[in-house]
Order: structure tokens, then sequence, then C-alpha cells
């Protein structure tokens, strides 16, 4: 008597499905992802202003923050007042097409946003370039 055996498939892994479950989360997950800007080191609360026009500018500049207490960041780099001047020299070297922007938080005192200022100046800098940044109201 002879018994029909049926011949077993060797089990496979479906990979094509298995490439499209692949493309579809490597999407998701490109698109979900959030990207952060280069920030200043410091927290800054600016300055409010509910009767100013919103500027359509889009480029990116170097933070200089002033904080409140008087610490001074240029982008990642903490300084002190002293060493704005040779750290704005340095920067104009290494890269002259930076172009910079003062943040100075809405409790800074006038007289120590005037004396970074004057560094900046010191350093070669002219002021008419380096803008105020002022939270507006929305």
């Amino acid at each position: 008597m002879k018994f029909y055996t049926k011949k077993r498939k060797k089990p496979t892994v479906p990979i094509i499905t298995l490439i499209d479950i692949l493309a579809i989360l490597l999407i998701f997950f490109i698109v979900t992802t959030t990207f952060k800007k280069k920030e200043s080191l410091l927290k800054v609360n600016l300055p409010r202003s509910s009767e100013m026009a919103a500027s359509a500018t889009t480029e990116t500049r170097i933070p200089l923050a002033l904080s409140d207490t008087g610490e001074i960041s240029l982008g990642a780099q903490s300084l002190t007042l002293e060493q704005v001047p040779g750290a704005l020299q340095a920067l104009k070297r290494s890269n002259p097409e930076a172009k910079l922007e003062m943040k100075a938080d809405s409790e800074t005192s006038l007289g120590l946003m005037v004396k970074l200022w004057d560094a900046a100046t010191k350093a070669g800098v002219e002021i008419n370039d380096i803008p105020l940044r002022i939270r507006l109201e929305q």
C-alpha cells in the first residue's frame, strides 16, 4: 500500500510586505521628527510689544543673549563682558558672513545693553547690523 505524503513547504518570510511596512515607518518617522533651532545658551524673557509690526525676514542669525542678571552668551558660548570683543572678532574671522541678533531679557537694564553694544563696537561690529529681538503680541 502506498501512502501519499504531502510535501511540506519550506517556511518563508514575505520580504516584499516587510519592505512596504519599513518604508511606511520610515516616512512616518521623518514626517513626525521635530528639528530644533539653534538657540542661545541663556533663557531670555523677551520684552513684548503690541504696536510693532512683525518683520518677514527668515534669515538665520547668531543670538547674542543678555540675561537680567548680566550673563552673556554668544550662540552656545557663555561669556563675560570683557570677553565679548574677542569672541566677536574671532566669529568675524571664522565666519565673515555671520549675522548677529541681540536678545535681551525684559528686566535687563539699559546700561548693561549699552555696555554690550560698546563691546560689540570695540570688536568692529556695526550696531545697525545687530537688531534687538522683541516678542510681538499675537
